[in-house]
């Protein structure tokens, strides 16, 4: 991250719940699954992350009510959603706290690039 882009670089908890697409700020504000640690650029970058899986679910859900028998097939359609989800929780495990941490690595996802055989962008955790 560089200096002066002006995002604020101070962490700050946050609660995550990923079935429901939300990062809360105030742990009352509804149920959630995992706590993490970020700063604003994290955050952003998160967020985006639900908001496109967000977009893949309804495109899916427009996808087989127009066309349920397409040549795309169920494999086809679902590894780009379980991609994002795997982006996600790689995330969530690189922000979490120590107790999302070890509940993300005991759900045994492949949280390494080279598991999943990401492109480039991807980022393993180490």
């Amino acid at each position: 991250m560089r200096q002066g882009d002006g995002l604020d670089q101070t962490r700050r908890k946050y609660y995550v719940s990923v079935q429901a697409g939300q990062i809360l700020e105030d742990q009352g504000a509804a149920a959630y699954e995992l706590e993490i640690m970020a700063n604003e650029h994290e955050f952003i970058r998160l967020q985006e992350l639900f908001e496109e899986l967000s977009s893949m679910d309804e495109l899916q859900t427009f996808h087989f009510a127009k066309t349920p028998f397409s040549p795309a097939s169920d494999e086809e359609m679902n590894y780009g959603y379980d991609s994002l989800i795997v982006q996600i929780y790689r995330l969530l495990h690189e922000y979490g706290t120590e107790s999302t941490k070890r509940h993300i690595e005991q759900m045994g996802l492949p949280l390494h690039e080279a598991t999943m055989g990401g492109g480039a962008e991807d980022e393993s955790i180490t």
